[in-house]
């Protein structure tokens, strides 16, 4: 299965990649790497994690207080939100109406 990241998606890990590069030189590849091992994780299991609305899904970074959030269209992943747990739960549902 491949990974389609919606673009606000796409925008949310590099704002949070930034914010932690200001906190701790590094800090923000570490985070970067922690995306990618979510992203090989929900390829090889992407049924495991925990319903949400509808047929989204949300899997729990480790270490960090993100959610990727996603569904699975026949054999691609798509990422609608890489979402701060303490932001609003569901903000990122106007994004996906359409689908």
């Amino acid at each position: 299965m491949r990974i389609r990241l919606d673009l606000a998606a796409k925008q949310e890990i590099s704002q949070a990649a930034a914010f932690y590069e200001e906190c701790r030189e590094g800090l923000g590849q570490e985070f970067l790497h922690a995306i990618e091992s979510a992203f090989d994780q929900i390829q090889q299991h992407p049924t495991v994690w925990r319903g949400l609305k509808g047929r989204f899904r949300r899997y729990l970074l480790q270490r960090y207080p993100y959610g990727v959030i996603y569904t699975i269209e026949g054999e691609t992943i798509f990422v609608a939100a890489v979402m701060h747990l303490k932001r609003k739960p569901g903000y990122w549902v106007s994004r996906v109406t359409s689908r």
